[in-house]
């Protein structure tokens, strides 16, 4: 049992900082180590870690780890920490260069000990979400009631423990920034013990999660936003690293960056980012917060370019900033807007950016102007707008004085009587407001009064302070209602907020973390939902359902959430871009047998613009097979109609019949015709199980549209069903 726990390291490892800052030479410096594990090691009794309970779940491994049986014999690095904290975060990189380094064999593992802070990170499946996320290759144990934690009196995250080839602590590191003591601690503490033959080479046996994983269109996507004419989407693909730009219908207009790690500015197939956040359009222009790069980034769809505008590429521990962009270090940018200057003479001439790593809110100056409570700031300046950067969750007349904590999403009102930034404060559980005429920062809803207190948390629909959310990460304004939405992250939900009344509410999810589609918002489920959008009309919301690797859909106006959004790759779909290259496609696809039914649907009312989704559901007769190797395919014709197909996506692939295929069709704006008919046709080729006879079969399904001037619904969906039978 460790004997008062860290406090019993305190004594001597405070005499050796203190000599560690004199010291001039690294040699002095390892020197002061190795003497100090000399005097640790003749200790009459070790300061050990209890062994973990073995009822406790571990991930990355190919069962439970017993920290004096499997570890016996290895320096060990307990990692302390919570998947939701940023500063835990800041750490990942210094873990990964030193397991680089140090292999088990070499005598290091790494043990990430999960010590939850919120109710939701307790859950075994989100832990794994965030082990994914974040890329983290070692270990990780949930120790989901903290026993360790009290065990050792750990009293914040992240805290290091580094132990001995006995479970016999040697060092703690606590809070970011110790890189340079973590390697140097480590690797004497390897030396030491190796020249004395207690350190093994056997390897641990670890098991990736990530490796188990089926290849998905999204993952982790953190972040989605719309542009003003509602036809773009930018998606923030976090898990792969990079931005996609799509139509409205999921088909891929530009993919930037991906999927892997890196940083790169150039053109869109060089570029790459660091698990990207935020993103805000106007017209040809993006920009991005490069999270784990530590950069603001701009792309051009125009010159197909990415710069970075803001940032070193190292994380910056500035509080101020005031520097050019470029020239100025910055922390974990979690979410960008556009906005105003005071005194500017152009719209969005500032963006507006959640430095979640400072716990504060900056501005980038797009142009010259003047922020509120500030002087004249020349045009590429990047500087703190509000919060003092400690961890709190305190509201102030003055923005410098006001304290955010790990602030994660931004979404501007700029109109009266708001004018206002609202901000998703993340670990504060609160949404607050910061005014864009003089800086005031104000409470909206969640949280409590004591600034100080970071765990006022749970998921109570309320005014005020009387509301409770948990851990949200993204907020939007709907401008036609004058609503608030709130991604609940943590809750699974999406809530709505009145900020004339304080009153807070819950739109869409129960509660639970899964995957389901339901016949109403609150029927329908999220998983930790990291951003939301809304269309400047008001009739669309787009929700990153981060867990879920999806983008959500909700009609506002009919309260359904109507589909997950079908991300198109452009080489799985033939989208002619022209009549002629049209008329080559057309004649290009496939015919259907003669004997194929034609299946004659009920006649469609819809409206030029809008969006159809066919969900193709066919089923094989039994005792046959998909032949998965034959070119089973969808494609769509109109054959009086043509301008219909002009920009469609007019066939793709049918990989799996056991679930439905969707097939997007948006309606053209102009329409040349009030009717027309639309065909969606199949092509299977099958083998019955018992022969070896194969065979090829078609369906087809006439859709008959009638086209009105006035707007149906913005989304339309369509059930196609056939069973075929035995020849």
């Amino acid at each position: 049992m460790a004997a008062g726990g860290l406090a019993g390291l305190l004594p001597a490892q405070t005499q050796l900082e203190y000599a560690l800052l004199d010291a001039d030479t690294p040699q002095e410096k390892e020197n002061l180590v190795y003497q100090y594990l000399k005097k640790m090691d003749s200790r009459e009794r070790d300061l050990t870690v209890p062994e973990l309970g073995g009822d406790l779940q571990w991930l990355n491994t190919e069962g439970p780890i017993s920290l004096h049986k499997d570890l016996c014999g290895k320096v060990v690095v307990l990692d302390f920490f919570t998947y939701c904290c940023i500063n835990c975060l800041h750490l990942l990189p210094d873990l990964h260069e030193l397991e680089q380094q140090y292999s088990d064999k070499d005598g290091l593992i790494i043990v990430g000990v999960h010590s939850a802070k919120f109710p939701n990170e307790k859950v075994l499946d989100n832990i794994k979400s965030a082990i994914l996320r974040y890329n983290i290759v070692h270990p990780v144990v949930n120790d989901a009631d903290a026993m360790l934690w009290h065990e050792l009196e750990v009293s914040c995250w992240p805290t290091l423990v580094i132990l001995g080839p006995r479970g016999n602590m040697l060092f703690s590191l606590v809070g970011e920034g110790h890189r340079e003591k973590l390697f140097l601690f480590t690797s004497i503490t390897l030396k030491f013990y190796k020249e004395r033959g207690q350190i093994k080479d056997n390897e641990i046996g670890i098991k990736l999660y990530k490796d188990s994983l089926p290849p998905s269109p999204l993952l982790f996507p953190g972040k989605v936003t719309v542009d003003n004419s509602g036809e773009r989407l930018v998606i923030a693909d976090t898990g792969h690293h990079r931005i996609l730009v799509t139509q409205k219908n999921g088909q891929i207009l530009h993919t930037i960056g991906g999927p892997n790690s890196g940083r790169r500015d150039g053109r869109f197939s060089e570029a790459a980012f660091n698990s990207p956040q935020g993103i805000a359009i106007r017209n040809h222009v993006i920009y991005v917060a490069d999270t784990e790069n530590h950069l603001i980034r701009k792309i051009d769809l125009e010159l197909e370019m990415v710069t970075t505008v803001a940032g070193i590429g190292i994380q910056g521990v500035d509080k101020e900033g005031g520097a050019k962009g470029e020239e100025q270090p910055i922390s974990s940018p979690w979410d960008v807007v556009f906005g105003n200057s005071v005194s500017g003479t152009q719209e969005d001439d500032v963006l507006w950016i959640a430095m979640a790593g400072t716990h504060q809110v900056w501005a980038l100056m797009l142009e010259a102007g003047k922020l509120p409570k500030g002087s004249d700031l020349k045009k590429g300046v990047c500087l703190r707008f509000a919060g003092s950067g400690n961890e709190e969750n305190r509201n102030n007349a003055y923005p410098h004085k006001a304290g955010f904590a790990q602030p994660s999403g931004l979404s501007l009102a700029s109109e009266e009587p708001w004018n206002c930034l609202f901000v998703a404060d993340s670990e504060s559980s609160t949404v607050r407001t910061i005014s864009l005429k003089d800086g005031v920062v104000k409470h909206l809803v969640g949280g409590e009064r004591d600034p100080l207190n970071l765990f006022a948390f749970g998921d109570v629909d309320g005014v005020g302070i009387n509301a409770k959310l948990q851990h949200p990460l993204g907020v939007t304004w709907d401008k036609k209602r004058k609503l608030l939405y709130v991604a609940d992250s943590y809750n699974h939900k999406i809530k709505v907020v009145d900020p004339k009344m304080k009153n807070c509410a819950t739109l869409a999810g129960t509660g639970e973390a899964s995957n389901v589609i339901g016949s109403s918002f609150t029927q329908s489920t999220f998983s930790e939902p990291g951003g939301l959008c809304v269309e400047e009309n008001g009739r669309l919301m787009y929700v990153a359902d981060t867990n879920n690797h999806q983008i959500k859909v909700l009609d506002l106006e009919t309260k359904i959430l109507s589909m997950a959004l079908p991300i198109l790759n452009p080489e799985a779909c033939d989208v002619p871009d022209n009549l002629s290259v049209q008329k080559d496609k057309i004649t290009n696809l496939p015919k259907l047998p003669k004997s194929a039914p034609n299946v004659q649907l009920p006649s469609l009312t819809v409206a030029p613009g809008q969006m159809i989704q066919f969900l193709l559901k066919l089923t094989l007769p039994p005792d046959s097979e998909l032949n998965e190797e034959a070119p089973n395919s969808w494609f769509i014709t109109a054959e009086d109609n043509t301008w219909l197909l002009q920009g469609q996506c007019l066939s793709g692939e049918i990989k799996d019949i056991s679930c439905q295929t969707v097939i997007p069709f948006q309606l053209p704006k102009s329409c040349l015709s009030a009717e027309a008919i639309l065909a969606v046709k199949a092509c299977l080729y099958y083998c019955s199980k018992g022969s070896s006879a194969c065979m090829m079969k078609g369906i087809s399904f006439s859709q008959p549209l009638q086209i009105g001037s006035t707007n149906q619904g913005s989304l339309t969906e369509i059930e196609l069903i056939h069973t075929f039978l035995t020849n």
